[in-house]
């Protein structure tokens, strides 16, 4: 393992996958460009949009030499874009950001800070959500305070929008070509060699719930959680249905009980 990061003058690489999001990427940039830690790179790759998406990325990165754009040459979703943006990081630490959602002004700070402290490889935070014009719904999805792999096993409690890992420790941990829950994947692989992982005790972020975001919709949320167990574990049909047992009853009875009003 190589000697641990010098968490003040770290550099990040924030992993951002674009489409159709002309409505919201200016803000999304402009949350990470008003960070207090400064010594980062955004990597945004735009999966085929069809509107101005590109257009206004292209102006920030004009005046912005630390963001760093690239296309896809067909639409492929959001897995491939990650993994192509991955494949240019040079950081010492990956964090995700998705082209709808944003940060709070000390997020890498107080992260960098927690990982420094805690002697961390990983962390992540809590998160408030917004709706789609980026009005507050009154609600935080907080954590467990000091996470599982088996907690992780049945329920994704870490926000993508939140999560950052030291590449000194894990190197770059690959991300799945698969439409929907890469990120659940990356953070299973973390938990599945440090054993727990505790999260920044407060709010970081601002998760934006879109009308077709998986989010809001009950039934892609089982379909593509049953997909992880299938092709992520390799469980046969029958374990994985016997696991979604489990998954369900921490969806509807364990997992509210981390969601506030605020």
């Amino acid at each position: 393992m190589k000697k641990p990061t010098d968490k003040e003058t770290a550099l990040v690489s924030i992993i951002t996958p674009s489409f159709n999001s002309e409505k919201f990427i200016a803000e999304t940039i402009q949350s990470v460009q008003n960070q207090t830690h400064q010594n980062w790179e955004m990597i945004i790759v735009d999966d085929c949009s069809t509107d101005e998406t590109a257009s206004i990325i292209e102006q920030f990165v004009i005046k912005d030499n630390r963001i760093r754009f690239f296309q896809l040459k067909m639409n492929s979703g959001a897995g491939v874009a990650r993994e192509m943006a991955l494949s240019k990081a040079k950081g010492d630490y990956i964090s995700f950001l998705d082209a709808d959602d944003l940060w709070k002004p000390r997020k890498l700070e107080k992260q960098l800070q927690f990982l420094k402290e805690n002697k961390a490889p990983f962390t992540f935070s809590f998160y408030d959500c917004i709706d789609e014009v980026g009005n507050s719904l009154n609600k935080r999805v907080e954590a467990p305070r000091n996470l599982s792999y088996r907690q992780l096993f049945f329920c994704n409690y870490v926000g993508n929008l939140t999560g950052i890992y030291e590449t000194n420790y894990f190197g770059k941990i690959a991300i799945s070509s698969t439409r929907k829950r890469q990120d659940w994947m990356v953070w299973l692989t973390i938990l599945k060699k440090i054993r727990k992982a505790k999260p920044v005790p407060e709010s970081l972020a601002f998760y934006r719930i879109r009308n077709n975001s998986l989010s809001a919709s009950k039934v892609d949320l089982l379909k593509h959680n049953f997909a992880v167990y299938r092709s992520f574990h390799g469980y046969n049909y029958v374990s994985s249905m016997f696991i979604m047992i489990g998954f369900l009853f921490t969806q509807l009875l364990i997992k509210p009980r981390y969601i506030k009003k605020v």
